[in-house]
C-alpha cells in the first residue's frame, strides 16, 4: 500500500514540526510549509526522504496557488501555522489585526480551496485547523487573537458541511508548557498557570501531537473541537 501523504501547514518549528515527526513515525509521508524555501527544505531534509519543504506564507494568499502546484495527492492537512500577538482595542494596530485575520480566515480557507483537487474526497481524509483557547479565555492583549480562534470555529463547522465526506476538525490548545513560546519564560510564569489546572500540570506539546492524530485518522469525528489544556476551564 503506498502511504499516505499528510500536509502540515507550519510544519518547521514548535508543535508543526512535532506533528512532522509524528506522521514520519506513522510511516506516512509529511510535506511540511514555512516561509523560507531554503530554511524548510533544510528542516524537511533532517526529518529524513518521507519529508519534503515547500515554501508557503499564507498570510499572502493569491501565492498560495503557486507555492502548492508541485504537491499531488493529498491525504490529510494540518494547518497548524500561527503568529502570536498583543493587540488591545485602547492600543489597536490596523496592520497587525489585518495580518493576522488573513493568515489564518483568509489563509487556512484559500489553502484548503488550491488543495481542494488533490484532497482525496473521503471519510478518510482528515482535516485539522488549529484554533485556541482565547476564544473564550481572553486575556489582556488577545483581542485579535480572541476574535480569530472564535472565527476558526465557524470555519471549521462551514467546512466540515460544505467538503463532507472529508473530515474537518478543530484543536484549541491552551497554554503548552514544553513548547517555545512557553518554555522559555521568566521563572514562576508557567507556575502561575499550573495552579490553574486540575492536577497542577500544563498540556504539552505531545498531548497537542497525539489529538491532531486522532482527529486526522478517527473517522466518526467532524465540525468537532477539541480542548488541549489539561482542564485549566474547570478551575
Amino acid at each position: 500500500m503506498t502511504p499516505r501523504t499528510i500536509v502540515v501547514v507550519g510544519g518547521t518549528s514548535g508543535i508543526g514540526l512535532e506533528i512532522a515527526r509524528d506522521v514520519i513515525a506513522h510511516g506516512e509521508r509529511v510535506v511540511i510549509t514555512g516561509r523560507d524555501q531554503e530554511r524548510t527544505a533544510g528542516i524537511a531534509a533532517s526529518l529524513g526522504p518521507d519529508a519534503t519543504g515547500i515554501a508557503l506564507d499564507i498570510s499572502e494568499p493569491e501565492t498560495i496557488a503557486e507555492a502548492l502546484r508541485p504537491l499531488g495527492e493529498v491525504h490529510g492537512l494540518v494547518l497548524a501555522a500561527i503568529e502570536r500577538d498583543a493587540n488591545s482595542v485602547r492600543d489597536y494596530s490596523v496592520e497587525r489585526a489585518k495580518r493576522l485575520v488573513v493568515l489564518k480566515l483568509v489563509g487556512y480557507t484559500e489553502t484548503i480551496h488550491v488543495l481542494l483537487d488533490r484532497l482525496e474526497p473521503t471519510n478518510r481524509t482528515g482535516i485539522v485547523l488549529f484554533g485556541g483557547r482565547a476564544k473564550d479565555l481572553p486575556y489582556p492583549g488577545s483581542t485579535t487573537v480572541s476574535t480569530i480562534n472564535g472565527g476558526v470555529m465557524g470555519l471549521t463547522h462551514t467546512l466540515a458541511l460544505e467538503l463532507a465526506p472529508m473530515r474537518v476538525n478543530a484543536i484549541h490548545p491552551g497554554i503548552i508548557g514544553d513548547s517555545p513560546f512557553w518554555a522559555g519564560k521568566p521563572a514562576g510564569v508557567l507556575e502561575g498557570y499550573e495552579k490553574h489546572t486540575p492536577g497542577g500540570r500544563l498540556a504539552t506539546m505531545q498531548d497537542v501531537v497525539e489529538t491532531t492524530r486522532f482527529l486526522l485518522d478517527n473517522q466518526g469525528l467532524s465540525g468537532q473541537h477539541l480542548h488541549v489544556d489539561r482542564g485549566s476551564s474547570l478551575l
